[in-house]
């Protein structure tokens, strides 16, 4: 599904990108493990969907402590995924149907079984023994008090060499250190491997924290997030920016190449700070991730706050891109806190993502309204659920399979998912959704459609008309003579709003298909969690 007219069109910046978590995405061999075959297998109905461009989480080859962001080596794919021929083939069926494909690349740490870090550990003198964060111990204990974001002390004691070496998450990721020339150009070679394969760009996790200063100095002992969030100021060195900007160098090689970075800030959604790393525009990475949403209760005005601190942090030449949901956090839908009118909520949700100036990420599953799944504690994988029972219980519950329909695992895997598969399957999912004309999926699915029929909706501006009040977002979008309204209804009540002029136009998409006097005047009355798309006359 291609816009009308491509002469504007820029992949990265207009498109649909859709993250697949591959282990829970589609099971093609039947070991519980979703694969890239699967993958494959589902291109079809990413196609259908409208999707432009498809992350991968990590599949790399890996030991799987923390399901594929420890990578053993970057260059072959883990065998629960398949071979490193099968992603040669998912990137040239993708590509036959105009599908790109990022992968996600690990640059702050590696698995401990990695053979840089087998070298490292070996002697001091080993060439690679700098390639990772190494310190003597002090006075019988670690070289600082930094705390892993896994629980217990950032650093590990090596007998081997006797020092410790620092690791932000498990202790089985040891930290790469970015301050070292040759571990630098290794990265980047790893890099070019996957360009010259013909991936089209890299998601980047943890970017920011890849550089460290040089002096890791010990924080003074404050209370819990306290403590984090002065640790976490440590992060953002120069050696992150200047990654960003030799990343944007490389880049500009190929054709058609972007790259977005994981820009995690404490406190969460710090806009700043996250646009920082776009620097002026067009010197380093093409996008970057803003999770100020994501941590926002449902609420109009602060969805609307958002949105306008995110964009006056942009760059002139820079581009935002939005997000409700990913593997790390728990699923927007489940975010709405109350029970009802969740799936008109999530519609409402939906057109925002679709329709704001930026590139949308779409979560697996998202596109159906997947939930939240209640696990059980003997069947969580994610090593921060099986730390912080049960104050936190994990990451599992929004990485559940996939699901297609409402058979046997909802048709995921015929063996043994690796994770439980949500028990409201039979409610929710793909088939269902597609054969009910009013169903999410066909909301998410006529939305992309629209989007791409309309430059001003993926290529134009964003002006404000009603900033939040009485729980109403209402915008154009403005592309040279094209002008559209967005108009949505946060709240379970009625709202009117009032326009510029008579209200002329053609309504391109509302939520509500009832009749009704739309029009009164210059206002249009919105139904209770109405979406509604119209093109001004």
């Amino acid at each position: 599904m291609e816009p009308h007219d491509n002469s504007d069109w820029i992949w990265w910046k207009h498109g649909v990108i859709y993250q697949i978590y591959p282990m829970s995405f589609f099971d093609s061999n039947d070991d519980g493990v979703g694969d890239i075959p699967g993958i494959i297998a589902k291109l079809d109905y990413l196609h259908g969907l409208g999707i432009d461009a498809i992350w991968l989480s990590p599949v790399y080859k890996s030991p799987m402590l923390d399901f594929g962001y420890d990578v053993s080596d970057y260059r072959q794919i883990d065998p629960v995924f398949g071979t490193l021929e099968d992603l040669k083939l998912l990137l040239e069926k993708a590509h036959l149907l105009g599908i790109r494909v990022i992968m996600d690349m690990v640059i702050n740490h590696t698995s401990d079984n990695h053979r840089w870090f087998l070298e490292s550990r070996s002697s001091k003198d080993n060439p690679k023994h700098d390639w990772y964060i190494w310190r003597d111990g002090r006075y019988g204990g670690p070289p600082n008090n930094w705390k892993s974001f896994y629980g217990g002390s950032s650093w590990e004691y090596d007998g081997g060499t006797n020092q410790f070496y620092l690791h932000t998450f498990l202790k089985q990721q040891p930290d790469l250190n970015w301050r070292n020339k040759e571990l630098r150009s290794a990265v980047f070679k790893e890099l070019v491997f996957w360009l010259d394969l013909g991936v089209d760009g890299f998601r980047l996790d943890a970017m920011n924290m890849v550089g460290k200063q040089k002096r890791l100095k010990s924080i003074p002992d404050l209370f819990g997030f306290l403590f984090f969030f002065r640790q976490y100021r440590k992060y953002n060195q120069p050696a992150s920016y200047k990654f960003g900007r030799k990343l944007r160098n490389l880049l500009n090689n190929y054709d058609d190449k972007m790259s977005v970075g994981e820009i995690f800030t404490l406190p969460p959604g710090d806009p700043s700070r996250v646009a920082s790393y776009l620097e002026d525009g067009d010197n380093s990475i093409h996008l970057a991730f803003d999770f100020s949403i994501i941590f926002r209760s449902w609420n109009a005005r602060k969805y609307y706050r958002c949105i306008e601190r995110w964009y006056s942090k942009i760059p002139e030449k820079g581009w935002p891109c939005n997000v409700l949901s990913n593997h790390d956090l728990l699923r927007s839908i489940d975010r709405f806190r109350l029970r009802r009118n969740k799936e008109a909520k999530a519609k409402v949700a939906a057109t925002f993502l679709l329709t704001l100036k930026g590139t949308p990420f779409i979560y697996y599953g998202e596109e159906i309204g997947m939930r939240n799944a209640n696990i059980k504690r003997g069947d969580i994988r994610d090593p921060l659920g099986k730390r912080f029972w049960p104050f936190f219980k994990g990451r599992d519950r929004a990485r559940t399979p996939m699901q297609w329909s409402d058979g046997p695992e909802a048709g995921f895997t015929r063996g043994k998912p690796w994770l439980p598969v949500n028990h409201n399957h039979k409610i929710i999912n793909v088939i269902k959704q597609k054969e009910d004309s009013t169903s999410l999926y066909h909301h998410y699915e006529t939305l992309i459609r629209i989007r791409k029929e309309h430059k001003a909706l993926h290529l134009g501006e964003w002006m404000p008309l009603v900033k939040g009040d009485h729980n109403i977002i209402a915008y154009y979008r403005i592309f040279m003579d094209e002008k559209i309204l967005v108009a949505l209804n946060f709240s379970n009540k009625p709202r009117m709003i009032h326009l510029e002029n008579d209200g002329k136009g053609t309504l391109l998409y509302s939520t509500h298909r009832v009749i009704r006097k739309i029009f009164k005047n210059n206002k249009i009355i919105l139904l209770p969690f109405e979406s509604f798309i119209m093109k001004m006359a």
